[in-house]
């Protein structure tokens, strides 16, 4: 037997038992007559002592011992006089009677504790190392618990999780497809799926009613903080159901993860549509743990001789409570701010609400007392206020201001990651028109529905349909999307016809999908949560990186593994593949 214990099971009801431990040497604190030990696992450190009562053999392995060695100790479990109250193994320590070493280590490139000195490269190329430390594994230990409650939730709902292939057909809509060369057909390729769409709509054909997987998911697109080239999703489809019906069904699953697994209580989830998510946060994924609405003041500002407004499409402003105090470099600051490429504004104009009701403006040139503050009013602004106006092309501003106002959330202290704000956003438009190709895309996906009373539009005025689509965004972050389907053939014709689609590419790219619309398919809908990131934000973080045992680094490499890697030319060869340089030359 390698242990009787673990390293974080022991307390102060154990004194005088006889056990044996496992598990890595976190350090050794050496104090010249008596010596400790941290032994670390993944349930938790016990100190282990050797002093003057402590038999000699044992203390001549201690120079042989170094971190991260794995030992196997052996002792009599004792109450410590100097209690540790950070740890749950604090009140005891073991008084050691023998010592064995299971494997000895080299010294580890960093330090496996909550405050490592590694960097992150340095962390993710020795992954397995990084795994060893509290602050990650827990993260870990997180995503377990949530996918058991998911599991639990589903299953008592009645619904059946199923696998669906990982080799499929490529499609031309969503991101790119990682492509797979097929050996037995040359020349013919696989795709990694990038949702099990159309195998989840099949189940339904097929009777199911209820489908779900905790499935692997895979896009060849720009990685950033909340992107991996592969990713989970809680995949899920119903049978015989409406958009409320889903939205409940989902609604009470995440209350049910946050009870599970925080132990916090969410609110109901109140539905907001996408139109009033522009207008008012500037986002389809709004923050609504903190007011500062962006509101119109374009009819407000113009007609005053400043050109800015005056040419301007669209003139959006927020007010930051409290914030009339801001310096000019403070203010400086957050113009540079919005002038980055990734925000792309022009400039930005400030009114400062003063304390003795009057105005101070980067724009007092051009516009009065009276006219900020019929300003002030329109935003809400009072006494000791920070008005902040951004202009020009309607979409692209209001995105702007919208990061804008998040920035401003962050530097007052309003997004607090303790608290939760999920809400349904909904009534989607169903096209998004592609200046570059010159045709409509599908908003989410060409299996979308519209609403039946959009239909008509269809023909007359496609870019005006919204969509039978829902996203669940928890704190400004989308955690989930889904819409209720077409599964009628002459509704999903129109639609592919939309789309740009002829009759034939249609047929071949979804026609296995079709023909099966044609064996009786029932009304159904689904959704998919982004389980990565839904873990991330319950534990608090700002990257799906930590929240996956073996992520890839921002440049879709896994650093640690070295891949993607060259590969033999035999299997080039295999896969009729190899290039033939000099005829390429």
């Amino acid at each position: 037997m390698y242990r009787t214990h673990t390293c974080g099971e022991l307390r102060i009801a154990d004194i005088n038992k006889e056990i044996t431990l496992a598990g890595w040497i976190q350090r050794i604190r050496d104090f010249g007559g008596m010596s400790f030990i941290d032994l670390r696992d993944r349930y938790g450190i016990t100190q282990l002592v050797v002093d003057e009562n402590t038999d000699k053999t044992i203390v001549e392995q201690l120079e042989e011992l170094g971190r991260e060695f794995v030992i196997q100790a052996k002792g009599l479990v004792r109450e410590r006089s100097s209690k540790n109250t950070k740890i749950p193994t604090g009140e005891i320590e073991i008084a050691l009677t023998e010592i064995k070493v299971l494997s000895p280590s080299e010294v580890p490139p960093f330090t496996i504790q909550d405050d490592t000195d590694g960097g992150d490269d340095l962390r993710m190329k020795y992954r397995y190392l990084d795994l060893r430390r509290n602050v990650v594994r827990k993260n870990l230990v997180l995503r377990s618990k949530m996918a058991h409650a998911v599991r639990t939730y589903l299953n008592a709902q009645d619904f059946i999780e199923t696998e669906t292939p990982v080799l499929i057909k490529s499609t031309p809509e969503g991101a790119r497809d990682f492509v797979v060369p097929s050996r037995m057909n040359p020349g013919e390729f696989y795709a990694l799926p990038q949702s099990p769409q159309t195998f989840k709509q099949l189940l339904m054909v097929a009777g199911f009613d209820r489908y779900y997987q905790i499935v692997k998911c895979f896009r060849d697109e720009d990685l950033r903080a909340d992107r991996q080239p592969e990713f989970t999703q809680i995949d899920c489809e119903m049978s015989f159901v409406d958009q409320k019906d889903v939205l409940n069904m989902f609604e009470g699953l995440t209350k049910y993860m946050f009870k599970e697994t925080l132990n916090v209580d969410v609110d109901d989830f109140p539905w907001m549509p996408y139109s009033e998510a522009i207008e008012k946060y500037g986002s389809d994924k709004p923050d609504t743990r903190f007011e500062m609405l962006i509101n119109n003041i374009t009819d407000l500002v113009k007609g005053n001789n400043f050109v800015v407004f005056d040419s301007a499409e669209y003139v959006g402003a927020i007010c930051a409570k409290g914030c009339a105090d801001y310096s000019r470099k403070q203010l400086d600051g957050l113009t540079k701010w919005v002038q980055r490429p990734q925000i792309g504004a022009k400039g930005l104009v400030y009114v400062k609400c003063n304390k003795d009701g009057s105005f101070k403006s980067s724009v007092d040139k051009f516009y009065s007392q009276d006219d900020l503050k019929v300003w002030a009013e329109k935003v809400d602004a009072k006494a000791g206020d920070l008005i902040l106006v951004m202009s020009g092309e309607k979409d692209h501003i209001q995105g702007a201001i919208g990061e804008l106002r998040l920035e401003m959330g962050n530097q007052l202290g309003l997004r607090d990651k303790n608290i939760f704000k999920p809400l349904w956003v909904v009534d989607f438009p169903l096209l998004e028109w592609d200046e570059e190709s010159q045709r409509f895309h599908a908003m989410h996906h060409p299996f979308t529905s519209p609403k039946v009373e959009d239909i008509k539009l269809m023909d007359t005025e496609p870019g005006k349909v919204r969509a039978n689509a829902y996203d669940l965004v928890i704190n400004g972050v989308e955690i989930g999307g889904g819409s209720v389907r077409i599964f009628d053939s002459e509704l999903q014709a129109k639609m592919f016809k939309l789309l740009g689609f002829t009759k034939e590419e249609a047929q071949a790219q979804f026609g296995f999908l079709m023909n099966a619309f044609k064996y009786g398919a029932p009304p159904h809908a689904g959704i998919a949560f982004g389980f990565d990131r839904l873990v991330s934000l319950f534990a608090g973080l700002d990257t799906i990186r930590d929240v996956i045992a073996f992520p890839k680094n921002n440049a879709g490499r896994d650093i640690m593994i070295d891949s993607p890697s060259v590969i033999a030319e035999a299997q080039l060869e295999e896969l009729n593949l190899k290039l033939d340089l000099k005829e390429k030359e």
